[in-house]
């Protein structure tokens, strides 16, 4: 007995399944303008509106908490946090967006992720469209069905997380 684990004991990348939950898009005022879900296995038991307002205020909450609270310079604020079944990631643009997303514990920062969200989809789809009012809840079917794609496509997400 050498106590290394035989091989069908070992887990592989495969064997993970990650997976993106769901993912909040919000104004500097705190306005809702997107949700998505594609693997939410509960459900808050609220209305959506109540839920965004909660998410919000969390949000508005710890990253008052962060920079009081570091011993450290925070350049970049806060990024993430995770609890013991799934890790909020968390991108700010200068101008107040906020893009939330919520996946399974083994996916690493995807700051770049966010980032891309943001400037190719929503700036390039919503902001830069004359016929999506800014500070509403975002109409364009085009942009949905592109984020879908661009989450579907993400490495980290998984079609048959269950």
């Amino acid at each position: 007995m050498t106590g290394i684990p035989s091989s069908s004991a070992r887990l592989t990348f495969s064997d993970l399944q990650m997976t993106v939950h769901n993912l909040y898009l919000f104004d500097r005022n705190g306005v809702c303008l997107h949700y998505s879900e594609w693997h939410r296995k509960k459900q808050a038991g609220i209305p959506k509106e109540e839920e965004y307002k909660l998410m919000y205020g969390m949000l508005f909450s710890i990253r008052s908490f962060v920079s009081k609270m570091s011993p450290l310079d925070m350049k970049d604020g806060f990024l993430a946090f995770q609890t013991s079944r799934y890790k909020l990631h968390y991108y700010e643009t200068p101008t107040g967006i906020k893009v939330v997303m919520n996946t399974d514990l083994g996916v690493g920062p995807i700051r770049d992720v966010l980032h891309h969200i943001y400037s190719a989809l929503y700036v390039e789809l919503v902001v830069k469209n004359p016929l999506c009012p800014l500070g509403q809840t975002v109409q364009s079917e085009l942009f949905r069905s592109r984020l879908d794609s661009y989450v579907r496509s993400l490495p980290f997400f998984s079609a048959r997380a269950g």
